[in-house]
């Protein structure tokens, strides 16, 4: 007896279907980058469009329109073209150019004046964000709200200085997730900041400047010190690994580190005097006890 069901290699109709040869990706082992290709791509947080990032050099990583645009209706100034997965404000000389999100995101101010194509872009991904929000698959973030400038507070965007280099976090240091890739393709869950795993020590530093630039005033700001763990800890805090995915070097990255080079002139209002868990000696006797260790208001 036979089953008289349709192949898996055939439609409904009796058509045949194609067969796809799946191909891994895998990290060259001289790359210097653990990021696959496919973690580069995501959705802007303002409008919900696709966007593609890419390192930028000297500065941090830039956000590009996924589509190539003809140079022709695009002005000199805007043109980006990426070459070696480096993207640079430039146009190489062929008829295709890159741009920046940020000048079609509808979420933000439009540039002024803009051209009549950027225009007509601007307000196809403007109809496309409203249909997201209709359809309840995206919601714009809203802008964050100023933080409380209380000693008790934890900073949202801590200052972390490991690698003799001061670094600005996208989120809180207990909050800060793994960037490599599990063996089921998703981003693993796991934190940095383990409970097996040394951690750093808040401390008070003097805000200097980089770059040559003039020194802020001011006494000191508080950093998440890390320069006191081994080298191999602060390397692992720098790729932003867990310590399962430090120990296996053939994992790759799924998403990027959340890194940002501190700057004091230009981060001055992720400044905190205070420590995140002390409060001023005038303060103290008029706060709960429970407030005190919890750090809230």
């Amino acid at each position: 007896m036979h089953s008289t069901s349709a192949s898996t290699r055939h439609r409904w109709d009796g058509t045949r279907h194609p067969a796809y040869r799946h191909r891994g990706l895998k990290v060259a082992p001289t790359s210097t980058s653990r990021l696959l290709r496919t973690g580069q791509s995501g959705r802007c947080t303002m409008c919900g469009n696709l966007i593609e990032w890419y390192e930028h050099t000297g500065h941090r990583p830039v956000a590009l329109h996924p589509n190539e645009l003809p140079t022709s209706v695009i002005p000199t100034a805007v043109r980006w073209h990426v070459s070696s997965g480096t993207a640079y404000p430039a146009s190489d000389g062929t008829p295709w150019c890159r741009i920046s999100h940020v000048l079609l995101c509808p979420g933000r101010d439009a540039p002024d004046p803009p051209t009549p194509h950027l225009a007509e872009l601007r307000r196809r991904l403007a109809l496309r964000t409203r249909r997201m929000i209709d359809t309840r698959t995206f919601t714009p973030t809203q802008p964050a709200a100023s933080e409380p400038q209380t000693g008790g507070c934890r900073p949202a965007r801590p200052v972390v200085q490991l690698l003799y280099g001061r670094y600005l976090a996208a989120r809180p240091v207990e909050d800060i997730q793994c960037v490599a890739q599990t063996r089921t393709r998703h981003r693993c869950t796991h934190p940095v900041l383990t409970p097996g795993s040394p951690a750093g020590t808040w401390t008070l530093m003097p805000a200097t400047a980089v770059r040559g630039q003039l020194a802020l005033p001011g006494s000191g700001m508080a950093v998440y010190d890390l320069t006191h763990l081994p080298y191999a800890e602060q390397l692992r805090w720098r790729t932003q690994h867990c310590p399962a995915h430090a120990a296996t070097p053939a994992a790759a990255d799924l998403a990027r580190a959340d890194w940002e080079l501190f700057d004091p002139l230009q981060h001055h209002q992720h400044i905190h005097p205070r420590l995140p868990l002390t409060a001023p000696a005038s303060s103290r006797r008029q706060e709960q006890p429970d407030l005190m260790r919890t750090g809230e208001e």
